[in-house]
């Protein structure tokens, strides 16, 4: 896939916020704190990175922290994977696009995903499979720091670690908050950068809103051949909303009309 330049997707990123923000408004439920932290991720990853061909060769992304799958969708219509319109019917009765990401309803996702510490283990399976089949395509795969209190990753790592899954990313969200509360006064991951080289990956830490930085790490897989690649991404729950970043509350908090004003003119601002 061709490089996007930074404005593109910077430019990119506010459009899919803002339809973030109308659809969560709309339908009155969603996590958009989460959403918004993920945002740069995942428009960087499917407007610059991956490969989203027909062919069984594509690339795998996994949004392990599926209660942001508004972003996701809004992302997926944004590089023509979904029809816009589909957005309007979120949370409906019958609708494909449910409050987490299923695989069954969507052709472009890859993994139902919910039941948080489930993604990478899926990921894994994915990359096997790639290095079986002795094909490039990469799987990537976004888990939310909270999530890696599940020891499931890190079961996950060890087995991606020993195989040499090279063609394997993993991408964390490290908003520093969970539901609730700030994620180091629930389990504290520090110093995660060393725990995961620890356990056998290659670890780049990144700005996870400058879109240039992220897709020059991404890009550049594998950094180190043999090893699967950690990219922990530093965000901000709710960027680039004043009142909503580094809030818990924002976690599945839905803005109140006055709220949902203030939020779009900060979103067409940034």
């Amino acid at each position: 896939m061709p490089a996007a330049s930074a404005d593109e997707l910077a430019a990119a990123a506010r459009r899919v916020r803002l339809r973030d923000l109308d659809i969560v408004s709309n339908a009155g439920m969603g996590h958009i704190g989460g959403e918004f932290s993920v945002t740069d991720i995942l428009v960087t990853l499917y407007l610059a990175v991956v490969d989203q061909g027909d062919g069984s060769e594509r690339d795998h992304v996994v949004l392990s922290k599926g209660h942001a799958a508004v972003a996701l969708y809004a992302t997926l219509a944004e590089a023509g994977l979904l029809p816009e319109g589909d957005l309007d019917s979120f949370a409906q009765p019958d609708s494909a696009l449910n409050g987490h990401p299923a695989r069954t309803k969507l052709d472009a996702v890859e993994a139902s995903t919910g039941p948080l510490g489930h993604g990478l283990p899926i990921g894994v399976g994915m990359a096997i499979a790639a290095a079986l089949d002795n094909s490039p395509r990469r799987t990537f795969v976004i888990v939310g720091d909270g999530e890696l209190q599940e020891g499931s990753n890190w079961e996950a790592m060890m087995i991606a670690a020993h195989r040499g899954l090279d063609r394997l990313v993993l991408i964390v969200d490290r908003n520093g908050l969970q539901q609730g509360a700030p994620v180091a006064e629930t389990s504290d991951l520090e110093p995660l950068a060393d725990k995961l080289r620890a356990f056998g990956w290659a670890v780049r830490e990144v700005d996870g809103h400058d879109h240039g930085a992220l897709q020059e790490a991404l890009q550049s897989i594998p950094w180190e051949p043999g090893r699967p690649s950690a990219v922990i991404a530093r965000t901000h729950k709710g960027h680039p909303v004043s009142f909503m970043s580094d809030v818990a509350a924002w976690h599945h908090r839905v803005p109140t009309a006055d709220e949902a004003a203030l939020a779009r003119a900060e979103v067409e601002a940034s």
